[in-house]
This record gives structure tokens, sequence and C-alpha cells, in this order.
């Protein structure tokens, strides 16, 4: 069982930039495939970006193409996601998760951007 902590949202300004990170524990978190998801009220959770375990060929949502960057540290246990200008829209609970079924998932942190 892997267990996922996220850190590091807040309120930020349209146009600002945030870091998220995820610690893991309790698992061989350096196989697994890790990704952020986020959640906006009233809508469905939404994928946002993912890396293999290598930390090559990551994915993004065409949302956030070019302006999100996700990175894994394998020697210590985390991945981040760098957020930079942020958008309105990209208010919601971010959440950081694991495993090739996406089978862990830390408890989200909150992320507001005003305009």
């Amino acid at each position: 069982q892997v267990h996922l902590v996220e850190s590091g949202g807040g309120l930020v300004q349209a146009g600002g930039s945030l870091r998220l990170s995820c610690a893991a524990s309790g698992g061989t978190f350096r196989y697994l495939t890790m990704g952020w998801f986020r959640q906006a009220p009233g809508k469905e959770r939404e994928f946002v970006a993912s890396t293999y375990w290598s930390g090559t060929l990551p994915r993004y949502a065409d949302s956030v193409q070019g302006r999100f960057t996700i990175s894994r540290d394998n020697a210590k246990n985390t991945v981040h996601l760098q957020m930079d200008s942020l958008k309105p829209e990209d208010t919601a609970v971010y959440y950081c998760a694991g495993g090739n079924s996406w089978q862990f998932w830390g408890q989200g942190t909150q992320v507001t951007v005003s305009s």
C-alpha cells in the first residue's frame, strides 16, 4: 500500500505560479506511474499530467500543456507539479495519484487562482 500526501496548494493571482509536491511512503514508489488530477466545484475529476517510473514520456492535458511541468525524484519518493501562467479556470482541488490503474490517491490540496 502506498500513502500519498500532497502539499503546496494555495491562493495565487492569475499569471502566477505554484509548485505542488506529493510525498509517497509505504511502497515501491520508483516503479509507479505517477500523476496529477484535479476536480473543480461541480465538475468531474480530470487528468492533468503523468510521468512513468523513469520520469520519461510525460503526458499533459491539453488545457495545461506548455504551462505545467511534472517531475519526480525517485530518490526522495516525491513527484512535483510546477504550475506557471495560472488561470482562474485552474482553480480546483489537485490530487496526486499513482499506479498503473491509479489505485493510490492522496487527500488533495486546494489551488485557487484569482482573476
